[in-house]
């Protein structure tokens, strides 16, 4: 039997990208599913494509509310949690910065804020992101021992939630049957994200208009993965968590590719064209809002304790994702394509 068969499972921000993802694969494993999330805030929205809110307990409610988490927990009782809810863009951070940080931060407080009201076990996986780091545009990956920091909004919030992360894990949580982790992934990519000013949803919306693609950022190399790679290490780390000796496991983990898939934007974006042909121009802006340039991430700790790996590469990764918006383009069902591509990847 699969350890997530009957497993009460509480899921913020369910309703967004990967948060879908991981709904839809984490039913098809038997769980328990609950979530409390804002509506989707894009047109279309894979939650809406998948038809999820008939496969869970769907909840609306903001994290930046701490009654509505505290309330959220109390009646479900979870056994693992998965906190996605967030601002994801850092493009967004710069037009409305106190909304990132309140989200962000205080959205991660009231989450673990409601978590100290648990007595029994359960495993909380804190998702942030690969961005937490002090970049300095070197080539090295970055380890989780190293120095955090943020030039924009939203890196410097994902920053200081891992801070507090932290600080919630050692004052509260040192004698707690509740475990607490954070984990930080490379950029993902995969069929149903339709977030403005990201490079797929770009892509596609620009193909399917008859638009040559315009890519704002060419040089920028990104550690590019599918979405279902850092899924699956989020649902092997609470499995882990969950088991005896788990005290060992570390406080945070990177997901990301191997370094050869460390690719530019103008790598991705020839990529992507093979599957789905077209045109694209440059379209950087020298006075354009400030985004990293170089960003690798380190992954011997969850290969090593986890036994962590990758398994789609790069190109198969663009295949699978430009594959899923030509299907459903003509007319085949995202559920169902979701699904045979969950099936495909294999389990967590």
């Amino acid at each position: 039997m699969s350890f997530w068969q009957g497993k009460r499972v509480l899921i913020t921000g369910h309703t967004g990208f990967k948060g879908s993802w991981l709904s839809l694969w984490l039913h098809e494993l038997g769980a328990e599913l609950y979530g409390v999330a804002l509506r989707p805030d894009t047109d279309p929205a894979l939650f809406d494509q998948l038809g999820l809110s008939t496969q869970l307990d769907h909840c609306i409610g903001d994290i930046r509310d701490p009654e509505t988490l505290r309330k959220r927990v109390d009646e479900t009782q979870p056994d693992v949690v998965f906190h996605l809810a967030a601002q994801p863009l850092v493009l967004a951070s710069y037009d409305d910065p106190l909304a990132t940080w309140n989200s962000n931060v205080m959205g991660t407080a009231h989450m673990l804020q409601a978590l100290r009201g648990l007595s029994r076990p359960c495993a909380a996986v804190m998702i942030t992101t690969d961005k937490v780091y002090e970049n300095r545009e070197w080539v090295h990956p970055y380890r989780e021992d190293d120095p955090l920091g943020g030039h924009d909004p939203y890196s410097a919030s994902k920053a200081a939630s891992e801070l507090v992360i932290a600080s919630y894990r050692k004052s509260f949580f040192a004698d707690s049957p509740v475990r607490i982790v954070s984990v930080r992934a490379g950029n993902v990519i995969g069929g149903g994200d339709w977030a403005q000013n990201r490079i797929v949803p770009d892509i596609v919306r620009a193909l399917a208009a008859g638009r040559a693609v315009s890519v704002r950022n060419v040089t920028a190399r990104r550690p590019w993965q599918h979405v279902l790679e850092p899924l699956s290490g989020y649902l092997r780390l609470a499995e882990a968590m969950s088991g005896a000796g788990s005290d060992a496991l570390a406080a945070a983990y990177n997901f990301g590719p191997e370094l050869g898939d460390v690719r530019p934007v103008g790598d991705l974006v020839t990529a992507a064209l093979t599957h789905w042909p077209g045109d694209w121009s440059d379209g950087s802006d020298p006075a354009a809002r400030h985004e990293a340039g170089l960003l690798s991430l380190d992954i011997e700790r969850a290969r090593s304790d986890l036994h962590y790996a990758p398994r789609w590469g790069f190109d198969h990764a663009v295949e699978q994702t430009i594959k899923w918006y030509r299907a459903v383009q003509q007319g085949e069902s995202p559920n169902a394509i979701s699904r045979a591509q969950i099936n495909a990847f294999g389990a967590p």
